[in-house]
């Protein structure tokens, strides 16, 4: 079985999320939303109700999994017995970052990161700009998967 991670803090999942997961469900058998807690960050959603939304948002799709996770990305793969890292590009700033983490995960656990660019017409999207949005209160329902329920 082809498993994968897809890590993220995922605050909140957006369309261009979505549409990794479903890019990357053409040739993975499963695929597990791994939800980082990083105390570093200041997330707009607890990571409680982030796991619940993605939860919800797949209940329809069982290749799809959502855990959260507090240690290194790769001890989280080892868990869950995932061979591929899937990450999404918007730029050539996200493929730089991506390059240097995947060559780390790669020399300290073997596994591989697949990189997926992200579709033009959503380049823009990111979980940043959202929240600042849902901060000054606009309607984000464009920047989110159909199904995603936001409320608190």
């Amino acid at each position: 079985m082809r498993r994968a991670i897809f890590p993220g803090t995922f605050d909140p999942f957006t369309i261009g999320h979505y549409s990794v997961v479903k890019r990357a469900l053409t040739f993975m058998d499963e695929i597990v939303v791994g939800i980082g807690v990083n105390d570093a960050k200041r997330t707009w959603f607890p990571t409680e109700r982030r796991v619940e939304m993605i939860r919800q948002l797949y209940a329809d799709e069982p290749r799809v999994k959502v855990e959260a996770y507090s240690d290194l990305t790769i001890d989280f793969a080892a868990r869950q017995d995932a061979k591929f890292i899937i990450r999404g590009i918007r730029t050539v700033r996200d493929f730089e970052y991506e390059e240097t983490i995947a060559d780390i995960n790669r020399k300290l656990s073997g596994i591989e990161t697949i990189l997926l660019f992200t579709e033009p017409e959503l380049t823009s999207v990111s979980s940043t700009i959202v929240r600042e949005l849902l901060h000054y209160g606009k309607d984000v329902s464009a920047f989110l998967p159909e199904n995603l329920k936001i409320e608190p």
